[in-house]
């Protein structure tokens, strides 16, 4: 069974190329996308039992990943949710800590650490559904 996985991200050839990547490398299954925070919001908040990875982006066409992530707080302990941005800072990492990200990879040179995230936690995930 792949990792059910919904991306939030705004722009488009950057989530076609990660779906594609991810597809192609990890067990995972690109199951929907936003490019908004309201989108993404919707989706995943009225979906709950649907998804078993979110990957969400901090600057969206409106607006912000933080907005997407807080509303997500009160997901299933099996759930992750990651960030995948160009503003990786220390400062966003922290923020994203506190509203409880398992994750943060940094898009211009963690991509190959968030390949190999979505690895483990299938692996992880698989086993705890068998």
């Amino acid at each position: 069974m792949k990792l059910r996985t919904y991306i939030v991200e705004d722009n488009a050839t950057i989530r076609e190329n990660l779906i594609g990547t991810l597809e192609e490398l990890a067990d995972v299954q690109a199951i929907g996308t936003a490019d908004s925070e309201d989108d993404g919001k919707a989706w995943l908040t009225s979906n709950p039992a649907d998804w078993d990875l979110a990957i969400i982006d901090l600057f969206l066409r409106q607006g912000s990943g933080l907005g997407v992530l807080e509303a997500c707080r009160g997901r299933k302990r099996a759930q992750k949710m990651v960030v995948l941005s160009n503003y990786a800072t220390p400062d966003v990492r922290m923020r994203c800590a506190q509203l409880g990200v398992d994750a943060v990879f940094d898009k211009s040179n963690e991509i190959d650490a968030l390949v190999d995230y979505c690895i483990e936690h299938a692996r992880s995930y698989q086993s705890t559904r068998q």
